[in-house]
């Protein structure tokens, strides 16, 4: 079994040679998606399929921080903890960071919380997906717009940088930041509001702001030319950046999804493909320049933003040696690319159900029913104008497919892992909304063109996807839907949890449940695992957002579940 070494009182610096060897450290969790290359694979197996029935509570610490509150606030946990020898950092759903000593479960205790102060009236998505660590910093964002550097050792906040005005560019800050050697990349998000959503670096040690590049170009740039009509659509585009991106050494990118175009219901409003919206997009980390591209869903209207992780991983492909990009994307399909110039290799249906297209042009990489003479596509459910056709049944649902929710990548079986939804959408174009609308009790106007609902229970999967043939290897259907992310482990585990606050242990080969628990609250946050002392822990917060909720709503016996704010460990 893996061990792992004995702590010191103090932990040391998180230096960049530290974060860019962090699969070195199995008993650290030094970044939000484990390392650079997003696999979330952990080499620790002293818990595995033996003995998982064994796992049970180590510890809980409550939290603070409101959760799912109002009609539109998001809130809730959906970051994933991280671990420095024996010291955990957690930020909740509004900002505020805590510093956990999780050296001694039976003295587990909340060693400093440092709130940020913002106003909780001024913010529309109020989920925060993770902090990051640097030297002797926990850094971490607001949803007012402001980078905050913390001493790791003390809390004190030592540092804020203003990324924007969310007053008047509408951005706001929902992922993780990314430390790249003595450089900080920040991704902006708020393009649901008609943000213009950028990516932008500072210097990790100073604050000083490098470089900028926004999703969607401004007339006359590169790809301008894919937002046509006449209401300058591309001034309030949207191409969030929802989740943290993966890095490359070897070629000095780091790669991101970006979100869903905006409007997003009416393409009407904003005719042509929308780059580089619905993307992976691969930016230089000196200079901020897109490399490289590969949009997903041109011209979307049904919210298949694709802005989950893109893992990195170095296979054979039909007998040659390759460097992918694996991505389980919203649409429903599970695709592969060359990650060093963006060229697409495959894609594979995994959700169990997709009727937006027949299917992905082998050749291409587009949706069979893709037209590029077309300004407005209509794929294989919708019409030349949306506006005139108004409710459609899109599946799979609008919130995926998998979302932003971590995926997972096995260095023991090869496989890829995602956790996600299985259901269908209720879709409507309402263009009086094109321009923003306030819904009453919302921060701030909302782009939406229309409005959508779930068009039938939601229920959830775990698939297994093998990334060198890009086949489907396994599925387990599960009775409420995941909304939270999947970790694999070398004991032969993968963990997820569903929204009623179930969370699982899973057969990595044919993902049959070894083990489950019951938290009795709602559940979007993923799953990780850490070792202390030579023995390992599983960890993950438990209280969700109000889409959480809103998935449970058809569900008989949960419509009263309550929300908390609360962090659990298991072991053996």
């Amino acid at each position: 079994m893996l061990a792992t070494t004995t702590l010191s009182g103090l932990a040391a610096d998180v230096t960049p040679e530290r974060l860019l060897n962090a699969d070195k450290e199995p008993q650290n969790w030094l970044m939000v998606n484990k390392d650079y290359s997003s696999q979330r694979y952990s080499t620790l197996d002293q818990i595995n399929k033996d003995n998982v029935k064994n796992l049970h509570v180590a510890f809980t610490v409550a939290l603070g921080g409101a959760v799912g509150i109002g009609d539109v606030s998001l809130g809730g946990h959906q970051s994933t903890p991280l671990v420095d020898n024996g010291f955990m950092y957690i930020v909740d759903g509004f900002g505020a960071v805590y510093k956990v000593d999780v050296r001694d479960p039976a003295k587990a205790r909340i060693m400093w919380v440092m709130d940020p102060g913002t106003n909780k009236a001024d913010m529309f998505i109020a989920a925060k997906r993770g902090v990051a660590l640097y030297k002797n910093y926990v850094i971490s964002v607001t949803g007012d717009d402001k980078v905050l550097w913390i001493k790791a050792d003390t809390g004190e906040l030592v540092k804020t940088v203003q990324f924007d005005d969310m007053k008047t560019s509408l951005s706001e800050l929902t992922s993780a930041p990314l430390v790249i050697g003595d450089k900080l990349i920040v991704g902006g998000s708020g393009g649901d509001r008609g943000a213009r959503a950028h990516i932008d670096a500072f210097n990790a040690d100073t604050g000083e702001h490098l470089w900028r590049t926004y999703t969607v170009p401004a007339p006359g740039e590169p790809g301008s030319e894919t937002w046509k009509g006449n209401t300058n659509a591309w001034k309030h585009g949207g191409g969030s950046y929802w989740q943290t991106g993966s890095y490359d050494p070897a070629t000095n990118l780091t790669i991101w999804g970006t979100g869903q175009p905006v409007p997003m219901f009416d393409p009407e409003y904003r005719p042509g493909d929308n780059l580089f919206t619905n993307s992976t997009v691969a930016f230089d980390v000196n200079t901020g320049k897109m490399k490289w591209y590969f949009q997903y869903t041109p011209g979307d209207f049904l919210d298949y933003d694709e802005v989950g992780i893109n893992q990195l991983i170095d296979t054979k492909v039909n007998g040659e040696n390759r460097k992918i990009m694996a991505h389980f994307g919203r649409n429903g399909f599970f695709y592969t690319l060359d990650r060093t110039n963006g060229q697409f290799i495959a894609a594979e249906q995994y959700a169990e159900k997709v009727n937006w297209t027949d299917g992905i042009d082998p050749k291409t990489g587009k949706p069979v029913e893709y037209d590029p003479n077309k300004d407005l596509q209509t794929y294989k459910i919708g019409a030349a104008s949306r506006r005139e056709q108004n409710k459609i049944v899109g599946c799979p649902n609008i919130q995926g497919g998998v979302n932003f929710f971590p995926t997972s990548y096995s260095q023991r079986t090869h496989l890829s892992y995602g956790g996600g939804l299985e259901g269908c959408s209720d879709v409507i174009v309402d263009a009086n909304t094109d321009s923003g609308t306030k819904p009453a009790g919302a921060a701030g106007h909302v782009w939406f063109g229309g409005a959508s609902s779930n068009a039938e229970r939601v229920k959830g999967s775990v698939t297994a996807m093998d990334p060198a043939t890009g086949k489907k290897m396994a599925q387990l259907s599960v009775p409420n839907a995941v909304y939270s992310g999947v970790v694999a482990t070398a004991g032969g585990l993968v963990f997820t949890t569903t929204v009623d606050g179930t969370i699982y242990a899973l057969d990595d080969t044919t993902l049959k449940p070894l083990w489950t628990f019951n938290a009795g609250s709602l559940s979007s946050a993923p799953p990780m695992t850490y070792s202390v002392n030579g023995k390992q822990y599983i960890a993950v917060l438990i209280g969700g957002s109000n889409i959480a909720r809103d998935m449970l709503n058809k569900t008989p016996g949960h419509q009263d579940i309550q929300n908390t704010s609360m962090l659990y460990v298991f072991s053996l």
